[in-house]
């Protein structure tokens, strides 16, 4: 219902012969000049509530390894650059391929993209290492320093692993330094769980190096140079006739790209 002011209440009852405070009180009264002045009621406006504001979404490196038109460029990709250990090693290499020829810098941008999608889906802002699989690097101190420069709060480095064809199986690295501290180190310990966690869904763990799908490494310049939570992923072995079908599948690949979101978001706790 609208609601009426004294004023207009006063006048009601007057109009109907009645009195009471809120007329008597709205009469005017005489000044000392003898001049009536009215009393008028006072009204306060409430201070509009203020809008929280939103959180700022989380921004996430995704690192598709090597690049396409690196094997066309070996005095770019062999050219030596800080390891994050104290030495150097090269730029960049070409990765490796399944024994059927799909190479890994594909499957690592495919992947990268499908993460993106969903990613970005899901609030979190996402920063490709490269902006596509035609380019030559960038070198791994660049890719390692990037997260750092963005304010990102994980850096997933994608990768497929070119060991013996009897070797299955996924596994997630960290560096085994802890070059940017324990608190960071410890991120990257919880990034690489919960990644490894979402992983087993699609893939087996690996059978041939670290320990129930996690490995750490004090050679990799990507991980070493990080300044937030780190890992790269070996997705698979592409030398591996099992994992090779699924990792050169474009169903398989999405099927990979879906677990790996899960994982990050659930270190980022979305």
């Amino acid at each position: 219902m609208r609601w009426l002011g004294p004023g207009v209440i006063a006048l009601l009852l007057a109009l109907a012969g009645c009195s009471s405070p809120s007329a008597t009180a709205s009469r005017p009264v005489p000044s000392a000049s003898g001049t009536s002045t009215s009393t008028a009621p006072s009204t306060t406006t409430a201070a509009p509530t203020p809008t929280p504001l939103a959180a700022p979404a989380p921004v996430v490196v995704l690192d598709p390894g090597h690049n396409g038109g690196n094997g066309a460029h070996p005095e770019v990709v062999n050219a030596p650059v800080p390891d994050g250990a104290g030495g150097t090693k090269p730029c960049n290499t070409t990765g490796t391929a399944t024994d059927a020829g799909y190479p890994e810098h594909a499957f690592t941008w495919d992947v990268a993209v499908r993460m993106r999608d969903r990613l970005t889906d899901a609030g979190v802002e996402v920063v490709l290492t490269r902006p596509d699989d035609a380019g030559v690097g960038p070198c791994v101190d660049v890719r390692g320093q990037l997260a750092g420069q963005v304010g990102a709060a994980a850096f997933v480095g994608i990768h497929g692993d070119g060991a013996g064809a009897g070797g299955r199986g996924f596994h997630v690295i960290t560096s085994s330094l802890d070059p940017a501290g324990p608190q960071i180190a410890a991120g990257s310990s919880a990034l690489a769980v919960a990644i490894r966690d979402a992983m087993t869904a699609v893939e087996p763990v690996s059978d041939y190096t670290g320990s129930d799908g996690l490995d750490s490494r004090p050679d990799l310049a990507g991980l070493n140079l990080n300044a937030v939570p780190a890992v790269y992923v070996e997705c698979g072995n592409m030398r591996n006739a099992d994992d090779a079908t699924r990792m050169a599948d474009p169903a398989g690949r999405d099927a990979i790209a879906a677990k790996l979101t899960v994982g990050v978001l659930a270190f980022l706790g979305r």
